[in-house]
């Protein structure tokens, strides 16, 4: 577990996710604002399981002096192959470093696994976000109706070592 402060000012402890924490994900993941109108149908079935959590690196940020109860954001790491697969922001926590902290927290997890490169699959909405935390794009994910029906830009972190 690390504590850190966000840009805000407000403290901000990301620890590793676990089971009891699947249903809060799930929520924040459906609840997304990014994902309504057209996009909805991509989170609309979607469940962030207790056996997804165990199987992945799940790591989530809550802030410190609001108890354990309330998820700021969360990632997740898939090692084989190297991916970020799943990096959520509350609404009414965007805006505030939550997506950066998560981000180079990432990337710490990822270099101690030895890993040199993640590769991220981007919603078309956040790619100014991974752009901003350094992500490099490196082509485009091809759409997959029914679920994703539209392409999506893809990109990568590049880990020098630590």
């Amino acid at each position: 577990m690390s504590s850190r402060v966000s840009p805000t000012s407000r403290p901000v402890t990301i620890r590793r996710a676990v089971a009891r924490d699947a249903k809060r994900l799930t929520r924040l993941v459906r609840g997304s604002g990014a994902y309504q109108g057209k996009y909805g149908t991509a989170v609309a079935g979607y469940r962030v399981g207790p056996d997804y959590i165990e199987a992945h690196r799940t790591f989530v940020a809550v802030g410190a002096d609001e108890g354990a109860g309330r998820v700021l954001g969360f990632y997740s790491l898939v090692l084989l192959p190297p991916e970020l697969d799943l990096l959520f922001v509350a609404d009414e926590a965007q805006g505030h470093g939550i997506g950066r902290l998560l981000v180079e927290h990432m990337q710490s997890e990822a270099r101690a696994a030895g890993l040199d490169r993640v590769k991220v699959v981007s919603h078309g909405p956040a790619e100014d976000f991974y752009h901003r935390v350094g992500a490099v794009r490196t082509g485009t994910a091809l759409a997959n109706p029914p679920a994703v029906p539209w392409d999506r830009p893809e990109f990568e972190f590049r880990l020098p070592p630590a």
